[in-house]
């Protein structure tokens, strides 16, 4: 069909519907066994048809799924400071979200698509993947994609990942009660999106989250641990706790994170409480609470050591982690260091983290384990600070990676040899379901709001959106599960050929990698990607 056009392209590059993409086409590859491979095909017809169209691929000895690359309005791109490396500013389409390819019969004129091809990499050898496209059951397009995949497994990610993950974005999507069978149904397969894509320490509501939330205002109730008042004594039922743990453990997520226990920006108050008292469900602490008062400790007194003997009875007391405020700044230095204090004195041996971007903040010993922003953490590296996490949000867009809409997706990709080089222990981003606006004022759609209604840049917030019964990953979510391969692999790379080998091929001709200085071009992540492979498959020979 001489209207028709075709090009193959790597998981790097964005197809918008109104551009030529101008990427080199990419059509071999290499991949390790294990791995999630995946790959484009971009398509247009020149005329408007009208016809049954399908994508299919053939000749792979593994699981393939095609996908449709479909576009998300956005109407703050990026923040009005940036810097250059920004595909666009303006508002409008950008490609995001990864929804089945059903048939498609109407075909406008010039606009282009894109098919996401992925494949579940378990056969060693070279692979040829015949991209075939049909229309009205006749081949008009037949492309080949040479896939060589190394005899040697991808080993498992030491990295410890979590992207927050909020039940009343899935709750207020769907309209169901947050511990109903519906909203269990969802919330497991949500969870299992997110570990199939590398996240193993998931953030755990025991009570909701005091997150993201207006002064004075609520976030729908969300709390595992059931409280009950009676005569001034308090008890608590773990129940639901317990089904939420032995969904991480059916899904594969392996670790988890206490949501925090004093509110955000400062540590002043307590979060959300609901209980049952004396038979009357009601809040018993929120903002009205002082966190440092003796009625609010006398709870955690209470609450933390019943907690304690939960997780050690579901075999969790090695796996979880806990926080105490998001992002303090050092104005709340004393007042995080009387409530972080006390809180740690409940829960001896377990390590408390929270998002802290001021290293003279850490020096005082307030925070065991600080998670700096990567645009801040030098002075991190400096002090060789052990087991060093980083996180980025809205804040880091400029120089650092991100994985914003706008942002070309080597700018997302490209963390992996920054997590690799500084030997990160833990990476943290808030979004991986976020459906409400700034402030959890509001809630949104997803497929019509992806700034959290003009506060954040498009793509800040979430991941992952939400289909008809489940998930649907973005290609944000695929692309930086990539990153998190190539660290696994240099890190495999590592032992077989030592650091200096995997180093050489890093930053061979280029300036050394640091978190806000890398190459932005794809072909130098996709380069050194495929020598790391070579370089493993001359020691597995």
């Amino acid at each position: 069909m001489q209207t028709f056009e075709t090009r193959l392209f790597s998981s790097l590059v964005k197809v918008f519907p109104d551009e030529t993409p101008s990427a080199h086409p990419y059509a071999v590859g290499t991949s390790l066994c294990g791995e999630v491979y995946s790959f484009q095909l971009a398509y247009r017809f020149t005329e408007r048809v009208t016809g049954d169209f399908s994508v299919n691929v053939e000749g792979c000895p593994d699981p393939v799924t095609v996908r449709d690359v479909a576009c998300v309005p956005c109407m703050q791109p990026i923040y009005k400071v940036h810097d250059e490396n920004v595909l666009r500013t303006k508002p409008g389409l950008f490609p995001d979200v990864l929804q089945p390819l059903e048939p498609m019969y109407c075909h406008a004129a010039n606009v282009w698509h894109s098919a996401w091809i992925t494949v579940d990499v378990a056969t060693p050898g070279t692979h040829k993947l015949d991209v075939v496209c049909t229309f009205d059951g006749a081949e008009i397009s037949r492309d080949t994609f040479t896939l060589t995949v190394i005899d040697a497994v991808l080993p498992a990610q030491k990295l410890l990942y979590t992207n927050w993950f909020h039940v009343d974005g899935i709750t207020g999507y769907y309209h169901v009660e947050p511990w109903s069978e519906r909203g269990w149904e969802l919330i497991e397969r949500f969870m299992a999106m997110g570990a199939s894509r590398g996240l193993n320490l998931i953030l755990t509501p025991v009570f909701t989250p005091p997150l993201d939330t207006a002064v004075g205002g609520e976030r729908e109730t969300v709390q595992l641990v059931e409280v009950t008042v009676k005569d001034g004594k308090y008890t608590f039922g773990f129940d639901r706790l317990r089904r939420w743990i032995a969904c991480c453990k059916r899904t594969g997520i392996a670790n988890l994170e206490i949501s925090h226990l004093y509110t955000q920006w400062g540590a002043e108050h307590a979060p959300k409480v609901v209980a049952t008292v004396d038979g009357v469900e009601k809040r018993i602490f929120g903002w009205d609470t002082d966190a440092a008062g003796d009625e609010y400790r006398a709870f955690l007194a209470a609450f933390i050591p019943e907690l304690l003997k939960v997780l050690k009875d579901e075999g969790m007391d090695k796996h979880t982690y806990f926080h105490v405020s998001d992002e303090p700044s050092i104005d709340h230095l004393e007042q995080y260091k009387n409530v972080g204090g006390y809180l740690r004195s409940l829960i001896p041996g377990y390590p408390v983290m929270d998002a802290l971007s001021n290293y003279d903040f850490y020096a005082t010993g307030a925070v065991p384990l600080p998670i700096p922003a990567t645009n801040h953490i030098e002075p991190f590296l400096e002090h060789n600070v052990p087991g060093l996490w980083t996180y980025y949000c809205c804040g880091q867009n400029i120089d650092v990676c991100n994985r914003f809409l706008a942002f070309p997706s080597q700018r997302n990709r490209a963390l992996g040899t920054q997590l690799y080089k500084y030997r990160i222990a833990g990476f943290l981003q808030w979004g991986y379901n976020f459906y409400n606006s700034c402030l959890s004022r509001t809630k949104i759609d997803p497929y019509r709001v992806t700034d959290a209604g003009e506060a954040f840049p498009g793509g800040d917030a979430f991941v992952v959106y939400p289909g008809p019964n489940g998930p649907y990953a973005s290609i944000r979510l695929e692309v930086f599960h990539e990153a998190l391969q190539d660290q696994r692999a240099f890190d495999y790379a590592e032992s077989l050929a030592g650091r200096d080998a995997v180093m050489e091929i890093l930053e061979d001709g280029i300036d050394p990698i640091t978190f806000k200085s890398y190459p932005h071009g794809d072909d130098w992540l996709l380069g050194v990607r495929d020598r790391i492979n070579r370089l493993i498959a001359k020691y597995r020979a």
